[in-house]
């Protein structure tokens, strides 16, 4: 059966063309935020796309993989009970395919909506990842300013997680609004995670600045791959890597490399 990279561009995913990709990425040692786990989000659909996946991610220099599927309400019902279930499979997966230098774990991305409320009120278990940090991915609408916003993150930190905002830099309500963004993680210790292919401009050119305003300003607590796709791998190795900003951001004292 050809690889889902062939099945897309027709040709073998590629190696880096250099030690220079593998070099600067591994320096982070682990990306917190990807979607590898097979058949439960708008990520990978099948055992062997994981697994060109994390070849993928592996070639690039990554050790540690923390995946993050979608939780959003009645869109994508995943629970901790099923995800747990698709890291096992993807485990055994990789060990048969003699891939056993990564490691391989797992956490979610949460979507900031009313079911998320009800977790959080009813005690519901999250996945977290960092040990006992006990850092919580969630995400917002992409357009829309949740009005609960800070009666979320309260709530999260009530209880004794760490909130993680994922890719603060693509929520358009918070374009021109940096102060806002600054106030989050000041006033609300809420920890920014920037999305990686942000910086080549991959998702939109206002996602580009104000990723580059995070760096500028030292406000980028960790870096995520967020792959869905091998596209997503490409863009990293051909486009991302080279960035000016890829420097800069690597010299931050990002977390990454300490989960």
């Amino acid at each position: 059966m050809a690889s889902f990279w062939q099945k897309l561009f027709g040709g073998a995913a590629p190696e880096p063309t250099s030690a220079a990709p593998v070099a600067a990425l591994a320096t982070l040692g682990a990306d917190m935020h990807s979607h590898l786990l097979p058949g439960l989000d708008d990520g990978a659909e099948t055992v062997e796309h994981s697994l060109d996946l994390l070849r993928a991610l592996r070639a690039l220099g990554f050790r540690k993989l923390v995946m993050t599927p979608h939780i959003m309400g009645d869109f994508y019902k995943n629970t901790p009970e099923g995800i747990r279930a698709a890291l096992q499979l993807m485990r055994e997966a990789a060990t048969a395919a003699g891939i056993t230098d990564v490691e391989l774990s797992c956490a979610a991305e949460y979507y900031l909506d009313e079911f998320l409320g009800r977790k959080l009120a009813d005690g519901t278990e999250m996945l977290t990842f960092g040990g006992e940090k006990r850092y919580l991915l969630f995400e917002t609408s992409y357009m829309n300013e949740p009005l609960n916003l800070y009666e979320i993150i309260f709530e999260m930190k009530a209880q004794g997680y760490r909130p993680v905002l994922a890719h603060p830099e693509r929520y358009t309500y918070l374009y021109g609004r940096f102060a806002e963004i600054e106030k989050m993680r000041r006033d609300y210790d809420v920890l920014l995670q920037v999305n990686l292919n942000s910086l080549a401009g991959y998702y939109s050119p206002g996602a580009k600045k104000v990723a580059e305003q995070l760096i500028d300003g030292g406000l980028v607590d960790f870096v995520g791959t967020d792959t869905h796709h091998l596209r997503h791998t490409d863009t990293l190795l051909r486009r991302t890597v080279p960035q000016p900003y890829m420097e800069k951001l690597l010299k931050l004292p990002l977390l990454n490399n300490t989960l």
